[in-house]
């Protein structure tokens, strides 16, 4: 097991392999100056992870460059879900996505590949969150929500029951969504209105 990205975000992914009683060999990243990050080795920058085998997870929060890594190398992509995340198990997740603790994904959910479920987020039933988005802590997805490519959902929004969100749109944090979103659109505010 290997991660790419050594920053905050991947000592919280690192935090969830050790809970699960899953060893980290080591680290790469593209800051070359860095040789040691939570216990673990550098091994060489992001590129060099394609010269040796194992399993991999993307530790970097910006959805651009974990699609874009996601898709230049070659890897078998594992997920990372804490221990105390409460998943239904009707719920499909796919590779490379990290559930942390205390998020709630309920029954009949979908989530994409190398997908962020950060903090206490809920994600409630019939809900679909596409590739490579990013939940924030705490925020709110109500019941049959759809969730584009590349979205980021910033800390605490809220999404009514219903609502759509267009692919690499960004929600503000503490927004409140009660109408759908244009693909690429960003929105702010209770109500959310468009600012960009």
């Amino acid at each position: 097991m290997y991660i790419l990205g050594a920053s905050g975000h991947a000592k919280v992914i690192v935090d969830i392999f050790k809970k699960n009683g899953e060893s980290i060999e080591g680290f790469f990243d593209d800051n070359l100056n860095l040789l040691e990050f939570s216990g673990m080795q550098s091994r060489g920058a992001v590129h060099d992870a394609q010269e040796v085998e194992g399993s991999y997870i993307i530790a970097i929060g910006a959805n651009k460059v974990r699609q874009r890594i996601s898709q230049s190398l070659k890897l078998h992509f594992v997920k990372a879900i804490h221990p105390k995340a409460v998943i239904d198990e009707s719920v499909q997740i796919d590779e490379g996505t990290v559930v942390m603790a205390g998020a709630v994904i309920n029954v009949d959910s979908t989530i994409g590949k190398h997908v962020i479920i950060n903090t206490g987020a809920v994600v409630d039933h019939d809900c679909v969150v596409e590739d490579f988005a990013h939940l924030s802590p705490n925020v709110t997805l109500s019941g049959n929500v759809k969730v584009g490519e590349g979205v980021h959902i910033g800390a605490g929004a809220v999404v009514i029951p219903g609502v759509k969100i267009g692919r690499w749109a960004t929600v503000g944090a503490g927004t409140v969504v009660i109408k759908d979103v244009p693909e690429g659109a960003t929105v702010v505010g209770s109500p959310a209105r468009r600012i960009k």
